[in-house]
């Protein structure tokens, strides 16, 4: 496994790879019209490449001999929707299908907060689907405590997410 800082010239493996992944996590039956539009319109090469030239965030790719198989994207001065959080928000973390259970979403994330360390920032927080049972599962074991709730939204759509915290101590 390598990682590294995402370049910009990441933006369309990202837009892909985030598709596929949250097309894969969240349909659970065939692809209708709503999540198709909300796909195609969110992760695109256009907004990931403004997502990448923003100061306020950290995206870190894992890569094999192919290229890009996985990514986090850390959110500086993002407030939690529940009070006791701290404004460093672990936004995404995506890796394949085809590469889970090789231990890169635990090594992604602990890049991701090795970063979020070295900014000084007492916790890390993020938002999972309430129904993603093996995402929630993924960070409990990682030492994330769940610490309230909100909805995530699409147009008019809420679905309920879990927020999760972790603890930084200090290095």
């Amino acid at each position: 496994m390598k990682f590294r800082v995402a370049r910009p010239s990441d933006a369309p493996i990202l837009a892909a790879i985030s598709i596929e992944v949250w097309l894969g996590t969240y349909i659970r039956r065939g692809v209708n019209a709503f999540f198709a539009e909300y796909a195609l319109n969110e992760f695109t090469a256009a907004r990931l490449e403004t997502l990448l030239a923003d100061p306020d965030e950290h995206f870190i790719v894992s890569e094999n001999e192919d290229g890009p198989d996985g990514f986090i994207r850390i959110s500086h001065e993002k407030a939690a929707p529940i009070e006791n959080c701290s404004t460093l928000e672990i936004s995404t973390l995506y890796v394949q299908p085809r590469n889970h259970g090789r231990g890169l979403g635990k090594a992604l994330l602990e890049q991701g907060l090795q970063h979020a360390r070295s900014t000084g920032a007492p916790s890390v927080w993020l938002a999972v689907n309430s129904e993603n049972a093996a995402a929630i599962a993924f960070y409990l074991k990682q030492d994330f405590e769940k610490v309230g709730n909100t909805h995530f939204r699409i147009n008019d759509q809420a679905y309920l997410n879990d927020v999760l915290r972790r603890q930084l101590p200090p290095e």
